[in-house]
């Protein structure tokens, strides 16, 4: 197990960990229902997004293979069929509305066990949750070529005019009926919305109208896959023909191990609407031309042009030295669609030097990092208010509606506030644009703390903004508050002092602060006062209107102070 540890690291890949169906049942359900799962060890490794040759037990020891030096990387070769002895898939007009592209391909004479069966039923699954972005982008259709006679037609019709057998069932059912059947099951209801609304559905036929799937819901029961098939018609359809000739080429690279010459395939030629045609799988080798000290100084290495192509060549990238050492010709097999630029090349020897050989070394370029002035301030103005005895206290940056409009006498369209799309639970509907309810719910969470309680945040606010290109901004506000059995207005004015004191701003007209009676909802009339500084409004305090505090569950009066400190920076 260690060494397989060791061994996935090095390649790249990470061994999760070590467990059995048992175990996790247990895990998730409890002892009682694991009772008569299966102890075999399971590996769970995780790999990264970008490998989608590694996604099957197959791709993956072939790709461990070829880094332990045991195999040489296999040569993927297709087959073209003599004229008119190969498949056809012709695409009719209608499916330009819903799933413009599909390609195909054969893989002839293949011999299936229970642990392969699965495995290439496991790939499909993995494939259409990663690359083909759950069914949306390509839906996998595969085949037993034996039962149905080509050639195929990939068109659409309205749902009540397709009919057939879905896979696993025991009786025939129109389209629509085969969409309310689905709506209830765990795996494939997932997948109904991408075709559910539109006028026509995908659906692809054999020469005698045998129905072999109707993508990206379900496939046909009459071309089920067995242990005893032979020969499998491999189609995938989509609304992105890279992803799918990606996909396809992944499938058939896999499993063309199987076949009876391995590694071949048998092409399928795809007829376009517009009379064209296409041979599939592309199976495209391609090759690039790195410099060697390119890779070296990227990685920070320095290795010769020969072991840079052995590493590149462990890699499943055949390399070799062209041109007096300083060029390496890199061939790119169809397996590895995620080599797109040189980059990607240099990550790959990366990988295969081992990312622990790599001498750690101090950066040439010496730069010292500065803290972001707002945060500064905000720093130093949190040691100065602990210091006047206030609590910092820290508070969700989302709450529900209530928090930030009804319970402070407000209408939520006048608080500009931002909402979440589809919140998860009541207490996270907006973005808090105030700190204030913060506050007061953290008192009423304390209301056993002996009095008073001088809780104070300096944190961010959200509120919408045409103007930027989020379409909302956030400012750093300074919010304190003060709760006893008298409000203690003069408490909380004279920390509005302490600060501005601190921030150097006078209290004078010109070029100071100035606090002017005004009102405001959630203060007591009379008793509320706007604070000025720069030349603008920053803030207000008050004493709390009743109503609001009891709408917090509080009992005893409150005052409180919120400004804005960016000003100040």
């Amino acid at each position: 197990d260690e060494e397989f540890d060791e061994l996935c690291f090095e390649f790249g890949l990470e061994l999760d960990e070590i467990t059995s169906e048992k175990d996790i049942i247990s895990k998730e359900k409890g002892e009682e229902k694991a009772k008569g799962a299966s102890d075999v060890v399971l590996y769970k490794i995780d790999v990264p997004a970008n490998r989608y040759d590694l996604l099957c037990l197959e791709g993956l020891v072939r790709g461990l293979q070829v880094f332990k030096e045991r195999i040489n990387l296999p040569r993927y070769e297709k087959i073209i069929p003599a004229e008119g002895e190969g498949q056809r898939l012709i695409i009719t007009e209608q499916t330009a509305q819903i799933r413009p592209h599909a390609v195909a391909a054969v893989l002839r004479n293949i011999t299936f066990t229970k642990d392969r069966y699965d495995s290439f039923i496991d790939l499909q699954e993995k494939l259409h949750q990663n690359i083909c972005r759950k069914r949306a982008l390509v839906a996998i259709g595969t085949h037993d070529l034996d039962t149905i006679s080509g050639p195929f037609t990939f068109t659409a019709k309205a749902p009540s005019e397709i009919k057939f057998k879905p896979l696993n069932q025991s009786q025939e059912y129109t389209a629509s009926q085969i969409m309310d059947l689905y709506r209830t099951d765990s795996h494939l209801r997932h997948y109904l919305h991408l075709i559910e609304n539109k006028p026509r559905y995908p659906v692809i036929y054999d020469s005698n109208g045998v129905v072999l799937s109707m993508p990206p819901i379900i496939n046909g029961d009459h071309t089920k896959i067995s242990l005893n098939t032979r020969n499998v018609f491999i189609e995938c359809t989509g609304t992105d023909i890279t992803k799918a000739k990606i996909v396809l080429d992944i499938i058939v690279t896999t499993f063309s191990e199987y076949c009876e010459k391995p590694f071949t395939v048998e092409a399928a030629e795809v007829v376009y609407p517009n009379g064209k045609t296409h041979i599939y799988p592309e199976l495209a080798y391609r090759t690039e031309k790195v410099k060697p000290e390119h890779i070296n100084k990227k990685i920070g290495i320095s290795e010769t042009p020969s072991s840079l192509a052995k590493l590149l060549t462990r890699m499943c990238l055949k390399s070799h030295v062209i041109g007096n050492g300083n060029h390496l010709e890199i061939e790119i097999p169809p397996t590895r669609a995620d080599i797109i630029h040189a980059c990607d090349i240099v990550e790959d020897a990366a990988i295969a030097y081992g990312y622990n050989n790599i001498q750690m070394v101090i950066p040439k370029t010496y730069t010292i990092a500065n803290q972001l002035p707002l945060n500064k301030l905000a720093e130093l103005l949190r040691l100065d208010l602990a210091a006047a005895g206030f609590t910092e206290a820290l508070t969700f940056a989302l709450c529900s509606q209530e928090d930030i409009a009804d319970k402070l006498g407000m209408d939520i369209s006048a608080t500009n506030a931002v909402r979440i799309a589809n919140p998860k639970t009541a207490e996270f509907q907006v973005a808090r644009t105030t700190l204030l309810p913060g506050l007061l719910k953290t008192i009423a969470a304390n209301r056993k703390m002996p009095l008073p309680l001088k809780l104070f945040e300096i944190s961010d606010i959200v509120v919408k903004d045409p103007n930027t290109d989020v379409g909302a901004r956030n400012y750093r506000h300074l919010c304190a508050i003060y709760y006893n059995k008298s409000p203690g207005f003069e408490i909380i004015h004279g920390l509005l002092d302490r600060v501005m004191q601190l921030l150097e701003v006078p209290p004078n007209e010109e070029n100071g602060y100035t606090i002017k009676a005004t009102e405001g909802t959630a203060f007591f009339p009379g008793r509320c006062a706007e604070v000025f500084a720069k030349g603008q409004s920053i803030g207000k305090l008050g004493v709390v209107h009743p109503d609001v505090i009891i709408k917090f569950e509080l009992t005893m009066p409150c005052s409180a102070l919120e400004i804005n400190i960016e000003p100040f920076v």
